[in-house]
C-alpha cells in the first residue's frame, strides 16, 4: 500500500444551518490532493454520542457554543500528529485519532474536530487515487447503490416551535424507479403539502431541516395531511407509492415516570406501541425510528416483537453508530435496522464498522443528516458506498439539505448503471 504525508492541516469556525458554530476543516496532502469537510451539529441527541468540544467557559461568545477549543484540537496535537509521519490508510489515521483522544466519548480532543478530520482526510484520499468519493468508501463486499431518499417534510419536536410532539414526519419515493424521479416525487408533494396548509390557514414557516412546522398537536393530523398532499400532487400513498417514515425522537417526549407525553394524551409504552399498531394500520407507514426512549430497553424488545416483522424499526439515540452497541442490540434483537450518523461516532473508519456489522447482522442502515447541517455533501458519497438503499436529509428545501439530494443527482448522472432504490433483502422483508 502506498504510503502518504499530510502537510496541512487547518480548522475554521464557521456556522450551521441553525447559526451556531462548527467547524470547517482542511487537509493538505504531499502530492497535493486536498480535501475538506463541514462537521455537523445535532439538536437531538443519544446520551452515548461522542461529544462535541465547545467552549462552555466562554459565554460572551456565542453563549459558550464556540468551537475554538476544537479548532485548537485540530491545528494543535492532531496536525502535530498527523504531520509527523507517512500513513498508509485512512483506517490507520482514524485509530490514531481514537488513541491520541484517549477517552471513551471522544471528549477531549472533541467529536467534531475528529469526525472533520477523518472526512476531510477522505475526500483528500479520494482525491489522490482521482476517483469521486463514494468510490473511495466503498468495500468490496458492498455493491454501491443509490438511496431512495426519505424527505422530512413535516417537522416537531425539538426542531420546531410547534405543539407536535414526533419530530419527523418524511415521505419516500418507493415507486421511483430513478434518483432524479425520486426527487421530483419529494419535490412535487412537499409543494402540495405547503398548498395545502396555506389552503387550511395553517403557517408555511420550516423547521430546523426544512419541514412545514404548521400547529398541529396529535400526529395522526400530520399522517392525514401527507396522505391529502400525495394524492393532490398526483401520486398514490402506500408501500408501493409513495410511504411515510416517522422519527418520534420518543426520548424527547417521556416523563419522568416513564410515561410518554403525545399531544393531549400520556400514554404508557405498551398503549405508544399499540396506537403505533393502529397508525401502521391506518397510513402507509413503512419505517419508525425512535419509537421509544433510548433507555426503555424492555419496551424496545415489546416493539420489535409487536411490529418488527411489519416495518423498519429503526434505533438511533440508543445505537448512536456505535458498534459495540450495535452489536449488543443485534444479539438482544432490538429493533431491526440502525441509523448512522458521522458524528455520533466520530470517525469514518467507526461508521463503516458500525454499517458492516448491522449488514453482517441483518440489520438495515439509513445514512442520515445532523439537524445542524452545512453544504457538505459527505453523507450522499456515504449512502451510495454503503449500498443500504436509504438516506434522509431533510426537506427538499433549504441550501444546506438539497445540497446531499443534488449531489445523489450528481452520482447518479456520473454512473448511471448504478442500482437505485432499497436492496432486496428489505424489500422482500416488508413485502413491497
Amino acid at each position: 500500500m502506498t504510503r502518504f504525508e499530510i502537510i496541512n492541516v487547518d480548522a475554521l469556525e464557521i456556522l450551521d444551518s441553525r447559526g451556531r458554530p462548527t467547524l470547517s476543516v482542511h487537509i493538505g496532502l504531499a502530492d497535493g490532493s486536498t480535501g475538506w469537510a463541514g462537521v455537523p451539529s445535532g439538536a437531538s441527541t443519544g446520551s452515548r454520542e461522542a461529544v462535541e468540544l465547545r467552549d462552555h467557559e466562554d459565554d460572551s461568545r456565542y453563549g459558550g457554543a464556540g468551537v475554538l477549543k476544537a479548532v485548537g484540537s485540530v491545528e494543535g496535537e492532531i496536525a502535530r500528529l498527523l504531520r509527523r509521519c507517512g500513513w498508509t490508510s485512512l483506517a490507520e489515521v482514524d485509530e490514531a485519532l481514537v488513541e491520541l483522544d484517549g477517552t471513551d466519548d471522544k471528549s477531549r480532543l472533541g467529536a467534531n474536530a475528529i469526525v472533520g478530520v477523518s472526512m476531510a482526510l477522505a475526500r483528500a484520499l479520494a482525491a489522490r487515487e482521482g476517483g469521486l468519493l463514494y468510490e473511495y468508501l466503498v468495500s468490496e463486499q458492498v455493491a454501491p447503490r443509490l438511496p431512495v431518499p426519505h424527505f422530512n417534510v413535516l417537522n416537531g419536536g425539538v426542531h420546531a416551535a410547534n405543539p407536535l410532539d414526533f419530530q419527523e414526519f418524511m415521505i419516500a419515493p418507493m415507486c421511483a424507479t430513478s434518483m432524479s424521479e425520486a426527487v421530483q416525487i419529494g419535490a412535487e408533494v412537499y409543494a402540495a403539502l405547503r398548498r395545502r396548509l396555506a389552503a387550511e390557514g395553517q403557517t408555511t414557516t420550516l423547521g430546523d431541516e426544512g419541514g412545514f412546522a404548521p400547529q398541529l398537536t396529535d400526529p395522526e393530523e400530520a399522517l392525514a395531511l401527507l396522505v391529502t398532499a400525495t394524492e393532490n400532487a398526483g401520486y398514490t400513498p402506500g408501500l408501493r407509492g409513495v410511504a411515510i417514515a416517522l422519527d418520534p425522537a420518543a426520548s424527547e417526549f417521556r416523563e419522568p415516570d416513564g410515561s410518554y407525553r403525545v399531544g393531549r394524551a400520556r400514554l404508557s409504552t405498551s398503549e405508544l406501541i399499540k396506537r403505533y399498531a393502529v397508525m401502521i394500520e391506518d397510513y402507509p407507514i413503512w419505517s419508525i425510528e425512535d419509537g421509544l426512549a433510548e433507555d426503555d430497553e424492555d419496551g424496545w424488545h415489546s416493539l420489535t416483537g409487536r411490529l418488527g416483522d411489519r416495518i423498519q424499526l429503526v434505533g438511533d439515540d440508543n445505537f448512536v453508530t456505535n458498534p459495540k452497541i450495535i452489536k449488543s442490540a443485534i444479539e438482544r434483537g432490538i429493533g431491526n435496522a440502525a441509523l448512522i450518523k458521522l458524528n455520533q461516532i466520530g470517525t469514518v473508519t467507526e461508521t463503516l464498522q458500525a454499517i458492516a456489522l448491522c449488514r453482517d447482522g441483518g440489520y438495515a442502515q439509513m445514512i442520515s443528516h445532523r439537524s445542524g447541517e452545512t453544504h457538505d455533501d459527505f453523507i450522499a458519497d456515504l449512502a451510495v458506498a454503503a449500498g443500504c438503499g436509504q438516506i434522509k436529509s431533510g426537506a427538499p428545501a433549504r441550501g444546506e439539505r438539497v445540497a446531499k439530494y443534488n449531489r445523489l443527482l450528481e452520482i447518479a448522472a456520473h454512473d448511471p448503471h448504478l442500482p437505485f432504490g432499497l436492496p432486496g433483502v428489505i424489500s422482500r422483508r416488508h413485502a413491497f
